[in-house]
């Protein structure tokens, strides 16, 4: 990543590029991991979907998928794409947890790394340089409806079911929803999710707060491609700030965070975002941001 007057900018920022480019075969000369053929990642017009490609395992994510999904976000980023989509393969799934076959036998040790490339992920997707959609298509259960909590936008499909189910399991959320649950839903909901491990349908997800919008399940990837267009018609240097700027908010405390508010927003003046935004306003026409 690289700055623009102090704020992060994914590498390529500024520029279009090739629309309906598909870079799945060469992910192993770009970032020297082997290709996957669990994990897809393809990139329209600016706009990166991965789809995790395990239907027959209702997307569950062993270590060679959760290896091929950061290898996946990481390449998105280098690419400078303006958003990130991230959904599950099939009819039934968005990712459905964790390989629970790997898991059963782990020690500490191993259970620590286990939750550390976890924790990369979604951690990956809550500070990729342009904004991030979880396309929830189905189950999201366990590390499933962490990475969708790591997402800046979720939108549900009708059949979407989410739960963190770990304590059936004799464990804990290990991939953030302790801490990111309670950010989206009222304390007392986040208790009853993890302390009982409860699965709620999408329209209760949408109630609790846990997604924005909840649309027919024939019409979700319609529903993202107008986000995402949206998204990529924003301004890209903004964008990124003001995503910086709201995770900024659970970082800190609110003394420090209006300080950093203040640094962005003084920083992005001089860009070409602000002078075309700008100008366009007292013009009294349309911004053609870059």
């Amino acid at each position: 990543m690289r700055e623009y007057l102090g704020l992060p900018v994914a590498a390529g920022a500024g520029s279009r590029g090739d629309a309906g480019e598909t870079i799945r075969s060469r992910r192993r000369d770009a970032t020297g991991v082997p290709e996957s053929d669990t994990v897809a990642l393809d990139i329209d017009d600016e706009i990166a979907t991965i789809t995790i490609d395990r239907p027959d395992k209702l997307n569950a994510l062993n270590v060679e998928t959760l290896e091929a999904l950061r290898s996946a976000i990481a390449e998105a980023e280098n690419t400078g794409v303006r958003a990130l989509v991230l959904t599950g393969a099939g009819e039934e799934a968005f990712i459905a947890g964790a390989d629970i076959s790997y898991m059963k036998d782990l020690g500490t040790p191993e259970a620590q790394a286990y939750a550390e490339l976890g924790h990369d992920i979604a951690r990956s997707l809550e500070t990729f340089p342009a904004p991030s959609i979880a396309a929830v298509n189905g189950y999201a259960f366990g590390g499933g409806c962490e990475l969708a909590l790591a997402c800046d936008l979720r939108v549900a499909a009708e059949n979407a079911v989410f739960g963190q189910t770990e304590i059936d399991l004799g464990i804990v959320p290990g991939w953030g929803g302790t801490q990111r649950l309670p950010r989206l839903v009222n304390d007392e909901v986040a208790r009853r999710l993890i302390l009982f491990g409860d699965r709620i349908d999408a329209t209760d997800a949408h109630e609790y707060g846990m997604v924005g919008e909840v649309v027919a399940h024939d019409q979700l990837d319609s529903r993202i491609d107008e986000l995402t267009a949206d998204l990529a018609a924003q301004p890209q240097f903004a964008v990124a700030a003001a995503k910086e700027a709201i995770n900024q908010s659970y970082e800190t405390d609110l003394g420090a965070g209006l300080e950093y508010e203040q640094r962005v927003f003084s920083g992005l003046f001089g860009t070409p975002d602000q002078r075309e935004g700008m100008d366009a306003f007292v013009n009294k026409r349309d911004p053609e941001f870059e």
